[in-house]
């Protein structure tokens, strides 16, 4: 077991200052290794040191431009911080540098959400439903680009199918009710709200939202 793996087995004890010590020995002993600079950024990363992770990616990424891990865990942290653009260029690099799944993609759409690009935004979402099916967040953004695309029929058949998976997805069942009310179905409206409010007591947009579609039914 090298350096590197006796580090990722200390990380996943929890032993952080002992995964470091491990991985500046790997650095010390191969000063290319840019394996060891990225899990020296995750390390910091993962304890809110973002500047410095984002050095140590950088470095792995001089040492290795194709080094997707790298660009990964670089987005990660612009995107933590909020800087959603420059956190899907790097998304994008990784990408281009061969990793491609579920995460990649859901993390490409929040960065397209945030930046109010919602075509993009609903083609990373859709890819990383397709990846993993069982992914509810990304299956909820995805519905809820699919409504703000005006594509309601689809949004409500994923929005349903958000709930079966967490019934007490409160942000779900009011992109429901919004969704019903779109179409006519104030009753329906009403239960979706009513769950959503049962599920986050205090989901004022539900609230709202409940109160207008019962005006709209006994007009």
């Amino acid at each position: 077991m090298d350096e590197n793996e006796k580090a990722i087995e200390a990380i996943s004890n929890g032993n952080y200052e002992e995964a470091l010590e491990f991985l500046n020995t790997a650095i010390e002993k191969n000063p290319q290794d840019s394996i060891a600079y990225i899990n020296f950024g995750n390390i910091l990363a993962e304890v809110g040191e973002s500047e410095r992770a984002l050095s140590f990616y950088q470095k792995a990424i001089e040492i290795d431009n194709q080094a997707a891990a790298a660009y990964y865990g670089a987005g990660n942290v612009l995107f933590n911080v909020e800087k959603y653009e420059e956190a899907l260029q790097m998304y994008q690099k990784a990408h281009h540098a061969g990793l491609d799944d579920g995460s990649l993609h859901y993390m490409m759409g929040l960065s397209h959400f945030q930046i109010e690009k919602v075509g993009h935004a609903l083609a990373c979402f859709q890819r990383a439903v397709e990846w993993d099916e069982t992914d509810t967040e990304a299956r909820y953004y995805y519905g809820l680009c699919l409504a703000q695309t005006e594509q309601i029929d689809e949004a409500m058949s994923q929005l349903k199918k958000v709930v079966e998976e967490d019934d007490n997805h409160a942000d779900a069942y009011y992109n429901l009710g919004v969704a019903s009310m779109m179409t006519d179905g104030l009753k329906d409206a009403i239960y979706y709200f009513e769950q959503a409010i049962e599920a986050q007591p205090d989901h004022m947009l539900a609230l709202n939202g409940k109160e207008q579609a019962q005006k709209m039914l006994e007009e």
